[in-house]
């Protein structure tokens, strides 16, 4: 091993006692200790997302153990001990101040695992990960330490059902009966939603981001739908990742030879074409980051060209929840992941010659699983799709002149006159205030309210929590009413969350973004024809600088930072507090707010250019 990330245990007796006695006691080979080591890590929390990480961690640790020794077929590595990662429970979470910790998880998980990585110097890694942003953590580390590494998702969990109705449920329906007035009717729906254990079952983060990963290349496209109890990934699977990782080893193939800039392409599109979170565009400029592009939205793709696919190119096939009927369990049930890239792929939409970890291209592996056709059910055909423009939408303005504010427009169930909402500001500093008032006087929100929720971002909250919990209940109280309350923030939303939400805008808040100066009463423009939101008073200099000048005075006599801040009582959340960057760069924890990359390289554009067949003409303008 050349590679000087890779750490081989020397003949020194103080450094390698310790390592012959781990090898007998996990039983592997001592004389093997000297060769390149490789192991199992898993993501773990408190909630039913982590349950199954265990059972599938250990049996690939016994799949590999089972390879490995000094006979001709067997693979000659030294066997390191499984290792966990720890994040908090996102579902559990929702609506409280812990949920500030929610997204810094994902930072945890990736210094856990680069000090595992780089102190170990793990020569091959296989990972299984759950839940929302350990995921990212995970694939983030692999992609700064660059050697043979895969990942395989636990899975998600199975829909509920209501016993009295036989609706299909989930933890999003268990958020929007939250505002129902009978406390047992709420206790009935928390107890049948979520039975069973694997993560999120919708087209929320967590699935969003699996499917990603997927194709981007670093998880074999078969192994991201099926449910986290689906015996295969503990009998099937584990054999076929160490064969694949012992193949990558051998030829050398890393995690930046496959995440490049069209695979990173690729994966925002399905992104698009899946009706994902807005969280996708949180955590690409991310793993840009970790494979060494510095800004995503520069080196990988512009805004420009990004509202462009989805409001014209690129259409949404799954009829999936939050904004549909189904689960991912239900897209495995009906061929898989590898569905919907074989149709993005047919239709022009994906560059089909970007490496994966199976050591094929991408159009190499969805040949060999044989995907099957779009079923026109729970998977559309791009030629007829679910809806007619991709699920998420950047948006400017003089609200978000950093254009990083995010709409999923998938999930919009109205409120879109001719692509126009014209709403009244209704501001709330920090999510606490809002949840108070849906909790006491839902009644006073009335119809084209722009909900404003500011000081929740990665600074101000710190750790920028996402918002399913309010966004729930408005849900349920437009549906109610028949009326439609928009909202928009500098922190984040659930993968679950739907309705006219706006997120990510920037500058937030506590770093003196104009969100900051927006008063009750003050009228909001949203404009996606122009893809801006806009505050009209703030487009008046002279209010404008009025504004500012009484926020800076306010900041100046709170020390630095403005009183409506969130607390940072934790080194974590200080941290948080001084060091993160915005949405747009990925909402990191980078020193002095400046992105780290290691080992910079240049995105070199290959000359392929998305287009959909069924739509011509419409790749003009890309």
């Amino acid at each position: 091993m050349t590679n000087p990330n890779a750490v081989l245990i020397d003949t020194h007796p103080g450094r390698s006692t310790q390592t012959i006695g781990l090898a007998i006691e996990i039983g592997t080979d001592p004389a093997l200790i000297h060769m390149p080591s490789v192991g199992v890590v898993g993501t773990k929390g408190d909630s039913q997302c982590y349950l199954g990480v265990a059972a599938k961690v250990e049996a690939i640790h016994q799949a590999l153990k089972g390879r490995i020794g000094s006979g001709p077929a067997q693979l000659k590595y030294r066997l390191v001990q499984p290792e966990y990662t720890i994040a908090t429970s996102d579902g559990m979470r929702n609506g409280t101040p812990e949920m500030r910790y929610s997204l810094i998880g994902r930072e945890v998980t990736h210094d856990a695992l680069c000090e595992h990585f780089s102190a170990t110097g793990l020569a091959g890694t296989i990972a299984v990960v759950a839940c929302d942003k350990p995921p990212v953590g995970t694939l983030a580390a692999m992609l700064e330490h660059n050697l043979p590494s895969i990942i395989m998702s636990d899975g998600p969990i199975h829909p509920g059902t209501d016993p009295k109705t036989g609706e299909k449920l989930d933890i999003v329906s268990a958020f929007q009966a939250a505002g129902h007035p009978d406390s047992e009717y709420r206790n009935h729906i928390a107890c049948h939603a979520c039975p069973g254990f694997g993560s999120c079952g919708g087209m929320f983060t967590y699935n969003t981001m699996q499917t990603f990963i997927g194709v981007l290349g670093m998880q074999p496209l078969h192994m991201v739908a099926p449910p986290s109890d689906d015996p295969r990934r503990l009998t099937e699977f584990p054999e076929e990742l160490v064969t694949l990782l012992a193949q990558m080893i051998e030829t050398d193939l890393k995690p930046r030879d496959i995440v490049s800039r069209d695979s990173l392409r690729n994966a925002t599109i399905v992104a698009m074409a899946v009706g994902g979170s807005t969280n996708a565009l949180l955590h690409a400029p991310e793993i840009a980051r970790a494979a060494g592009f510095a800004d995503f939205w520069k080196d990988i793709i512009t805004p420009e060209e990004f509202n462009h696919l989805s409001q014209h190119v690129v259409p949404v096939l799954t009829n999936a929840r939050p904004y549909g009927k189904y689960s991912m369990v239900d897209i495995d049930k009906v061929g898989g992941v590898q569905v919907i890239v074989r149709e993005l792929l047919e239709a022009g939409l994906l560059n089909g010659d970007t490496l994966t970890c199976t050591g094929e291209t991408l159009s190499e592996q969805v040949v060999r699983l044989d995907a099957k056709s779009a079923d026109g059910e729970v998977i559309y055909p791009v030629k007829a799709p679910y809806k007619q423009t991709g699920g998420l939408r950047m948006l400017g303005g003089n609200l978000s002149p950093e254009f990083s504010a995010i709409l999923k427009l998938a999930g919009v169930e109205g409120g879109l006159e001719n692509n126009l909402f014209r709403g009244k500001a209704r501001v709330f500093d920090g999510q606490q205030a809002l949840l108070d008032m849906l909790d006491q006087t839902p009644e006073a929100f009335e119809d084209k309210d722009m909900i404003i929720v500011r000081y929740e971002g990665p600074s101000g909250a710190p750790g920028m929590p996402e918002m399913l919990d309010p966004t729930a209940r408005i849900t349920t109280l437009c549906r109610e009413r028949g009326i439609v309350i928009a909202l928009m923030t500098d922190a984040r939303f659930s993968g679950g969350s739907i309705g006219l939400v706006i997120g990510h805008v920037g500058p937030e808040a506590a770093l003196g973004g104009p969100i900051a100066f927006v008063e009750n009463g003050d009228e909001i423009l949203v404009d996606l024809n122009t893809s801006e939101i806009n505050c009209t008073a703030l487009g008046d200099l002279v209010i404008l600088t009025a504004r500012k000048a009484i926020w800076d005075q306010q900041v100046a006599d709170n020390g630095g930072f403005h009183p409506s801040a969130g607390l940072a009582d934790t080194r974590l959340l200080q941290r948080a507090r001084h060091m993160a960057v915005p949405a747009r760069r990925g909402a990191g924890l980078h020193p002095n707010r400046t992105v780290w990359v290691r080992n910079p390289r240049e995105a070199t554009p290959s000359g392929f250019t998305p287009h959909n067949k069924f739509r011509p003409g419409t790749d003009k303008g890309v």
